[in-house]
């Protein structure tokens, strides 16, 4: 493994990495199942080779689990917490904000970007700081600037946790640093994660490489991002590393192939790159994608007052096309219809909404638009129209 880690190493530096580089890397691991101290295999694991003792890989839209192992342990989730922590400061905060640094911040333990107490910077630039670098530091000032302290901040990153359907998960600081009350599963993080792909400028911030910021105390002023699947494998696009003595490795990694946007966890793993690889490699050989609207398609129609019509076609707007995992799809439709629309109606015109839902949520949805116009017909007006007709 020292030699595999050294070419990842060099490869980063140079800046070319590829995909045979990933294929080189599950080359180099063990080609039989890997021994570690404790972990039991289930005879029918679909990935042996996977060395972490939970996992998980999920496509992100659905919520569609295609692998497992042990998810729905509890473990420590180290730095993989700052998915989180980005994902109140997304909703919450103001990104253009200017966050001074207090004291608390500038003492965090553990890795950092060396903020100084008094610094100033955008609250943007700390989260890109916070899961490029995984500082500590940004963490806390994050923390304090959006809820006041780091135990108001948690609280609100627990209770978002457990709407999101993450409800094995507690969180104590905004980290990961260790703390028995600091918990989460492989699971719950890759429900925490396929939510962030649902927000503004997420997946901006946790597929970045590299960035440049004048604070950043180093002569190049550059942040590199501590995830090397994002060089490692295609169509990687997130999302965060983490480590510490009492969780071991842990990698939330993802990819996005074909509009498919896959989500993979290793916690406690001896090879998280290897593992994550196998494991993304392993959803994509399992998933493919199907039409399920087709644009323009009639769903129906619908009754028109003010107009002798009386009934108007509508159709989708939108074409919506979807993952299906072996050949199975589940997806159900509902139509949004109003019992009647009033002229005038213009063809073109949103009359309804058709919802796409996969075991009771939401995933995708299009707007139903009107297929012809309908013009408002006056009573009288017509009326006249008519009398009119038999003198002239």
């Amino acid at each position: 493994m020292a030699v595999v880690s050294c070419l990842v190493a060099l490869t980063l530096a140079t800046g070319k990495v590829s995909a045979a580089l990933a294929d080189d890397i599950i080359k180099k691991a063990p080609q039989e199942t890997p021994k570690v101290d404790g972990l039991v295999l289930s005879p029918d694991d679909a990935l042996p080779r996977v060395t972490a003792r939970s996992a998980v890989v999920m496509e992100a839209r659905t919520g569609r689990v295609l692998y497992e192992r042990n998810m729905d342990n509890r473990q420590f989730p180290a730095s993989t917490t700052k998915i989180m922590t980005l994902i109140i400061a997304l909703e919450k905060g103001n990104l253009d904000d200017v966050v001074k640094v207090g004291p608390h911040a500038a003492g965090t333990e553990g890795s950092t970007l060396w903020l100084e107490e008094g610094d100033e910077i955008t609250l943007r630039e700390l989260l890109y700081g916070m899961m490029l670098h995984s500082g500590n530091d940004a963490t806390v000032a994050v923390a304090e600037h959006i809820a006041g302290s780091v135990d108001a901040f948690a609280r609100l990153m627990t209770d978002k946790a457990h709407e999101i359907g993450a409800n094995d998960t507690n969180f104590v600081n905004a980290n990961g640093l260790p703390d028995d009350a600091h918990y989460t599963t492989a699971h719950d993080l890759a429900l925490i994660a396929s939510y962030g792909y649902t927000l503004p400028e997420f997946e901006e911030i946790v597929s970045t490489k590299e960035i440049t910021f004048p604070w950043v105390k180093d002569e190049t002023h550059l942040l590199r991002n501590e995830n090397q699947m994002l060089w490692l494998y295609e169509g990687g696009n997130g999302v965060k590393t983490g480590y510490t003595d009492a969780a071991g490795r842990c990698l939330v990694s993802a990819a996005k192939r074909d509009g498919i946007q896959l989500v993979a966890v290793v916690l406690d793993s001896n090879w998280m790159w290897n593992d994550s690889i196998l494991l993304l490699d392993y959803g994509f050989s399992k998933i493919d994608r199907t039409t399920v609207v087709k644009k323009h398609a009639q769903v129906g129609t619908v009754a028109v007052t003010g107009n002798r019509a009386r009934r108007l076609g509508v159709q989708t707007k939108d074409e919506i096309v979807l993952p299906v995992v072996d050949g199975t799809a589940g997806y159900e439709q509902t139509i949004d219809l109003p019992h009647a629309v009033k002229a005038p109606v213009k063809k073109g015109d949103v009359v309804g909404t058709l919802h796409v839902t996969y075991e009771g949520k939401e995933v995708a949805k299009t707007d139903l638009v009107a297929m012809q116009d309908a013009e408002r017909k006056s009573f009288f007006l017509t009326v006249w129209k008519n009398v009119k007709s038999l003198f002239f």
